[in-house]
């Protein structure tokens, strides 16, 4: 990995940082929004439509497109768990829990993560650091979800589905790692916006049509989650791993969902439950010993 990765990050890099850590904590809002007009089918296909429709031209442009389609193992896992599958249950879930738990729910993606890998067998995923550290995460997440249950501000079958969520984001960028892809990136992104366009028009598409004509507030949401949410945060996530390197991009999954969760309340006057309040710390500062190790044995690496 290049050196420049690990001594300190450019303005750039920050810049970038800063705008993913907010962009990707708007979905949240919009799709909650969304799915009060339209079914979470629909919600996917408008997403991905308008994606694909700003991203595939850019990919044919520039011949990654037919690059993408030849490599197409890792376009099938990115279209797969990191949008076809998290992105229904997501609009789902939302029709019955808050934008602000579900944001916080996902809190738990590199918790999850480093179970994975030590499951996989990455030595340096069990040091005693990273091992306390998914303990304290998983103790977050059961503080989370048992205390708002006590609450009644809890849907069972909601938050299994936000953990399905989660998961699918953890195991994503990993097998994504482990398959060779000589792809450009814009080029599996663009391939996969597409696809699940087209798989979900079937589905999505009549709801649509049937919930026509769809309010500003729901129009304006599609637009934010397509244009802004997805084609722009790919490009702009692409960009932030070039410039601080894969471990350190994935530090905005921190940042996120405290987004989500000011975006909930302040917008949506959204309750702060006490689950919130006691297990979200908890789970960050769980996330940031699971994943510590990690960003120190790259930085020492020339």
């Amino acid at each position: 990995m290049p050196a420049h990765h690990h001594d300190r990050l450019t303005g750039q890099a920050w810049a970038l940082f800063a705008a993913m850590s907010v962009i990707w904590g708007l979905p949240y809002l919009f799709i909650k929004i969304a799915v009060e007009q339209i079914p979470p089918s629909a919600v996917v296909l408008g997403r991905t439509g308008l994606a694909a429709l700003v991203l595939v031209p850019v990919a044919l442009h520039s011949g990654a497109l037919r690059a993408a389609a030849r490599h197409w193992r890792p376009v099938a896992v990115f279209a797969v768990l990191e949008m076809g599958i998290p992105w229904l249950l997501l609009g789902h879930a939302e029709q019955r829990i808050s934008s602000a738990l579900a944001g916080l729910l996902l809190a738990a993606v590199p918790i999850i993560g480093a179970v994975v890998l030590a499951m996989m067998g990455d030595r340096r995923t069990l040091a005693g650091v990273r091992v306390l550290g998914m303990a304290l995460g998983m103790l977050g997440v059961a503080a989370l979800v048992g205390l708002n249950a006590l609450d009644g501000h809890l849907d069972g079958v909601s938050v299994l589905e936000m953990l399905i969520v989660a998961t699918c984001y953890a195991v994503g960028p990993i097998l994504l790692d482990r398959l060779d892809n000589p792809a450009p990136a814009i080029g599996t992104i663009a391939l996969s916006v597409l696809v699940v366009a087209v798989v979900y028009l079937p589905l999505g598409g009549p709801a649509l049509i049937g919930s026509w004509p769809l309010s500003q507030a729901t129009i304006t949401s599609l637009l934010v989650l397509g244009l802004v949410c997805t084609a722009l945060a790919f490009f702009l996530f692409l960009r932030l791993i070039a410039a601080a390197g894969p471990v350190r991009a994935v530090v905005i999954t921190f940042i996120n969902p405290a987004v989500a969760l000011l975006l909930g309340v302040a917008v949506l006057s959204e309750p702060v439950t006490t689950g919130m309040l006691v297990g979200f710390p908890i789970v960050l500062i769980g996330s940031w010993l699971a994943t510590r190790a990690t960003t120190e044995v790259e930085a020492a690496a020339p």
